[in-house]
């Protein structure tokens, strides 16, 4: 069932890419609800074309067309990255894709997946963030709005101007960073963390107000970092140096306001299959996006596995830290950290 459900999600989302259930839709009658979708990225960009849109369009297919979805990219409503949250639990707007680390500490549980060294690949860990999800941040982290999808993005690069070889490049280089846990790895590591949204990385590196930034390889090509920094640092050992945790997620009373028909629709398209196919969907556009930098003749530099465990030892500090910090929230970090490497196991060796 499994593997039905994510080969169906990539058909139709090749099928999307061309326009091709925009025609379907026209063969439907008027909806009857209609969802506006509010994301930060431009709509060309991999995850609003090849996620956003493959979730969008198949919610309207299963609806019958009775539910139709307006996409809204590149903040097109208003607002900055950070209040998309916000926007879905006051109903603003109905549904909002964003990085839950833009509110610094405000959805605490979900952090335990951007700890350095922690994920596998995109596809198991989004598996276990959903897992994770249900068992210990519904309730909790994110009672006031209706989740649809958790997921991660594939193995996050350090690009820069000047070269990372090694643990003491790091050392007084401005990386941007996109959350608190990363933010304290990176200075853990010896640079300088500066904080900021995804859209804000070019103009920030064409500046000169960062020296480079952490990010996966599948958005840089919309980003234009290749163009804009020429090393780019990779970790390909058994774990990631780190990666940043998402949600897709519905006004909780618009969500329950739909008719049970309606609400299957949604279902249906959502959920641990659903996060899935959005990791390892994002994780794919990595391949095409580093192809471009070695196309430009950019320095890819792999790292051993030697220099990789001086990494990994250089960052532990930062799980003691945040387990500290979890304790002055209630949450016992300890133990969500064993259930997330239980769960990311689990999936990935399934």
């Amino acid at each position: 069932m499994r593997r039905d459900f994510l080969k169906g999600m990539a058909a139709v989302g090749a099928v999307a890419a061309t326009g091709g259930l925009r025609g379907v839709r026209k063969a439907f009658a008027a909806p009857e609800v209609t969802l506006k979708l509010h994301q930060f990225l431009p709509a060309q960009a991999n995850v609003p074309k090849y996620v956003l849109d493959v979730w969008a369009d198949n919610v309207e297919k299963s609806s019958g067309g009775r539910i139709a979805v307006q996409r809204y990219p590149s903040m097109q409503l208003g607002g900055k990255p950070p209040e998309l949250i916000d926007q879905a639990i006051d109903g603003a707007v109905d549904v909002i894709w964003t990085v839950v680390g833009y509110t610094p500490g405000r959805f605490p549980r979900p952090e335990v997946f951007e700890l350095p060294f922690m994920m596998t690949n995109a596809e198991a860990t989004s598996r276990a963030y959903w897992d994770l999800f249900q068992s210990d941040m519904e309730e909790q982290d994110f009672k006031n709005v209706h989740i649809l999808g958790t997921w991660v993005h594939g193995p996050g690069v350090i690009h820069t101007h000047d070269p990372v070889n090694k643990l003491e490049d790091m050392k007084g280089k401005k990386l941007r960073a996109p959350t608190r846990v990363i933010t304290g790895m990176l200075e853990q590591l010896g640079a300088t963390a500066v904080g900021m949204p995804v859209p804000a990385i070019t103009e920030a590196l064409s500046k000169g107000v960062i020296d480079g930034c952490v990010i996966p390889w599948e958005v840089t090509d919309a980003l234009k970092v290749p163009e804009l920094v020429h090393n780019h640092t990779e970790f390909h050992g058994d774990r990631a140096l780190y990666t940043t945790a998402f949600v897709l997620a519905m006004n909780k009373p618009k969500y329950e306001s739909l008719s049970p028909e309606l609400k299957k629709a949604v279902d249906d398209n959502s959920g641990a299959d659903f996060s899935a196919f959005a990791g390892k969907t994002q994780a794919y556009w990595d391949g095409p996006s580093r192809e471009k930098a070695v196309k430009l003749g950019n320095n890819i530099i792999e790292l051993d596995q030697v220099e990789i465990d001086r990494w990994k030892k250089a960052a532990e500090p930062v799980y003691a830290k945040w387990i500290e910090e979890m304790k002055g929230k209630g949450v016992d970090g300890q133990a969500l950290i064993d259930k997330a490497r239980a769960l990311i196991e689990k999936h990935t060796t399934a």
